[in-house]
């Protein structure tokens, strides 16, 4: 299967001020940009729309300024676009076209925000921030290392699923099953299974197992 061919939100290399920026500042911003975005509705519906417009403005002007691309932009909205539109949809219908835009622009711009902070940092730099983050924690006994791992796992998961999901739909259509729903999902069930055996043998090769299950 071709399931890690499929990347989502990936690293990509580069120059800009992002890949420059420090972790902890792209952090703060994407929590600025959340707070702004997320919070308006504490404003007026006018004010608030006002508000998104100029965040998501501002969030894309960043993503062309981290050399991004719009193709990486359209991919990000269109992955959601069925979620935007049924959100958009039901604001519009309950509380009218200000509200609408204001909670679908905030959505988007958060989105966004957040793809220009793991498309800017790599995977090792994002998970030793994850670790520090958590490090505090340990004195209640939370483990960052393991934490980590487990971020670093499911970051490695959602490609190889989301390409299993797509190399099934295709060979179910080449022989005509596209509305067989047993022949598009019991494949993905077999291959997701064999996936996380095959993980967890290469961790209990290396050693990092569950000491304490097998112990008890």
């Amino acid at each position: 299967m071709r399931g890690h061919a499929h990347l989502v939100a990936g690293y990509v290399s580069g120059s800009s001020p992002f890949h420059k920026m420090p972790l902890w500042r792209k952090a703060v911003l994407l929590l600025l940009v959340a707070v702004l975005a997320l919070a308006s509705p504490i404003l007026s519906a006018s004010v608030a729309a006002w508000v998104n417009t100029a965040v998501l403005l501002l969030v894309i002007i960043s993503h062309t300024v981290a050399g991004l691309g719009w193709g990486r932009l359209w991919r990000a909205i269109r992955l959601m676009s069925i979620f935007l539109v049924l959100i958009g949809a039901y604001q519009w219908w309950s509380f009218g076209a200000l509200v609408a835009w204001q909670v679908v622009a905030a959505i988007v711009a958060t989105v966004l925000a957040s793809n220009i902070l793991t498309a800017t940092t790599p995977v090792d730099e994002l998970l030793d921030g994850l670790a520090a983050m958590v490090a505090p924690l340990e004195r209640f006994g939370a483990d960052p290392e393991r934490f980590s791992l487990t971020v670093a796992l499911m970051l490695r998961s959602i490609p190889f699923v989301i390409g299993a999901f797509s190399d099934v739909r295709d060979a179910a259509r080449a022989r005509g099953l596209e509305r067989n729903l047993l022949a598009r999902t019991l494949p993905v069930m077999i291959a997701t299974v064999g996936y996380a055996r095959a993980t967890g043998e290469a961790l209990a090769a290396r050693g990092l197992g569950d000491s304490e299950l097998d112990e008890n």
